[in-house]
């Protein structure tokens, strides 16, 4: 099998990066990412200074900005907000207009929020990206190449499950979330979706919660993403599963007119430390054959959208990855899956007339 693209190119001449939020996300995955690739980090800022003081003395950060607006000033910085969804709008309001900014996922709380950031960046003319990093995990980056290659022909069928346990209590700001597991998980799999296959004509979905999670909202879903009669695309998420390992699955499956591919998410299997990531192809009814990888969503997949939004600005790339606007396609597909669930099904005829 030719060699399939895994990896960003790093841009030539990075830009300082001034993060935003000193949390679990920025210490196992940003920081850890930015030192392997040598890019520079002017320093951070927290609303809880103890968190920044203590994300920064573990990775020899010499500056912990006293407030937003001190971070805010580093001139020809490249921000990068690893901010819950609900803060995304206040803190953008305060960055200078033009900056280059990597925005994590999700764009908002609900579509509304997200039409309001995304007309936000517009006014102020902020070079804004989403941190939608699985589209940069070097196994989807190789099957974005298998499929957009042809290598499986026409797309006919994409399944998603999820069989795992996520331990939701590493994110506490998620109890008082209206919107979970959809909104601040499974994004990731609707937009790999979308990337894979272009845009859905409508979604059925249920979204329940636990109730062993009480201060929890959803937590598990099923949905199926309507292509008509061109792609049978369906998802099923279950994030509350505790009888073990031996029945967990992190898998998304695509099959097409010449070949299937599926591809294994192992960070799901045991958050986290799931593992490696893998990718298997079976191409022309032949034997299924693996394709090694140089890496996982944890952490490689980290390194593409800052390397993107970077080199974009410098003239490298042609276009962002993730912008804003194909963000809030995104997001408007979560608002059809919650809006789904939200109306129930389709009720069953009574059996006698």
């Amino acid at each position: 099998m030719t060699p399939l693209p895994q990896a960003w190119p790093r841009p030539a001449r990075p830009r300082p990066i001034v993060i935003v939020g000193a949390g679990g996300i920025v210490r196992t995955a940003h920081l850890p990412v930015y030192r392997r690739l040598n890019l520079p980090v002017a320093g951070l800022f927290d609303v809880n200074p103890a968190a920044a003081r203590e994300t920064a003395g573990q990775f020899g950060l010499g500056t912990v900005f006293a407030s937003l607006e001190e971070a805010a000033a580093v001139p020809g910085a490249v921000f990068d907000l690893a901010l819950p969804g609900s803060q995304i709008l206040s803190t953008l309001e305060r960055l200078p207009p033009g900056a280059p900014v990597l925005i994590q996922k999700p764009l908002g709380e609900d579509l509304a929020a997200a039409r309001a950031i995304t007309a936000l960046c517009r006014q102020r003319g902020l070079v804004a990206a989403v941190n939608f990093q699985l589209r940069f995990s070097p196994g989807m980056l190789a099957l974005r190449a298998l499929v957009e290659g042809g290598s499986l022909g026409t797309l006919v069928d994409v399944d998603v499950r999820l069989v795992v346990h996520q331990p939701w209590q590493l994110w506490t700001f998620l109890e008082k979330s209206p919107r979970l597991e959809v909104l601040y998980h499974s994004i990731h799999y609707l937009d790999s979706i979308r990337l894979l296959a272009g845009e859905p004509q409508g979604a059925y979905c249920k979204a329940v919660a636990h109730p062993d999670l009480p201060r929890l909202r959803d937590t598990r879903s099923s949905i199926l993403l309507d292509y008509g009669d061109r792609i049978r695309c369906s998802l099923t998420l279950n994030h509350t599963h505790r009888a073990g390992p031996k029945h967990r699955a992190s898998r998304l499956a695509v099959e097409g007119t010449r070949g299937a591919a599926v591809f294994t998410m192992g960070v799901n299997l045991d958050y986290p430390d799931g593992g490696p990531d893998a990718l298997e192809v079976a191409l022309e009814g032949g034997a299924w054959e693996a394709v090694p990888l140089r890496g996982s969503w944890f952490i490689e997949a980290f390194e593409g959208p800052m390397s993107n939004l970077q080199r974009f600005v410098a003239g490298e790339d042609a276009a962002l990855v993730s912008p804003v606007s194909d963000a809030l396609a995104t997001m408007a597909l979560v608002e059809a899956c919650y809006l789904s669930s939200a109306a129930g099904a389709t009720p069953i005829p009574p059996v006698v007339p």
